[in-house]
């Protein structure tokens, strides 16, 4: 790939890689958000929120939002892996807990795909609450396209992407469960 194909790629994965965070339900209530993105990685921050600690006593965070978020960046990681920006979805994660995130610190994913093949990324994350060498959970990840690519490979993502605005246009009480 030249480096004019590199910053045509970029420049769409910068335009769109927030919308794939903005526009997904279930990351917009956790309050996951987008940092960075190049080819074949991506970055997303979870800031604390008490709403989301699974132990009241210790003020940690629940595990499960430790694994939302490291499968949305292996997602966008995963995405970022194709020549093509094509959808995909998670076909295995596992995820490793190192230690509890400290209460009221912003945790950060770092993921970055690997391998790719023809319609499968191999992801691996950390997810550290700021230093990258004490890491709070790994994961491990294989996503595969949701498209076939092709003549068809346009329709599918402006189909993708439109979904992905009419969710970010929701009202918020819509997508948290408002009252």
């Amino acid at each position: 790939m030249d480096e004019q194909d590199k910053a045509v790629r970029l420049k769409r994965l910068w335009d769109l890689a927030p919308m794939f965070v903005e526009g997904t339900p279930h990351a917009k209530f956790l309050g996951i958000q987008f940092v960075a993105i190049d080819l074949s990685r991506a970055t997303l921050s979870l800031p604390y929120a008490e709403r989301l600690v699974g132990n009241t006593d210790t003020k940690v965070l629940h595990g499960g939002v430790l694994t939302a978020l490291l499968d949305q960046a292996s997602g966008l990681a995963a995405v970022a892996s194709f020549k093509d920006t094509l959808p995909v979805a998670t076909l295995d994660l596992r995820i490793d807990y190192m230690r509890a995130g400290k209460p009221g610190k912003t945790i950060i994913a770092e993921a970055h795909a690997y391998k790719t093949t023809r319609h499968i990324a191999f992801v691996r994350a950390i997810a550290h609450d700021g230093d990258v060498d004490d890491p709070v959970a790994t994961s491990q990840a294989s996503f595969m396209t949701t498209s076939r690519g092709g003549k068809n490979n346009k329709d599918a993502m402006a189909q993708t992407l439109a979904r992905t605005r009419a969710v970010k246009d929701l009202p918020s009480g819509a997508v948290e469960g408002g009252s």
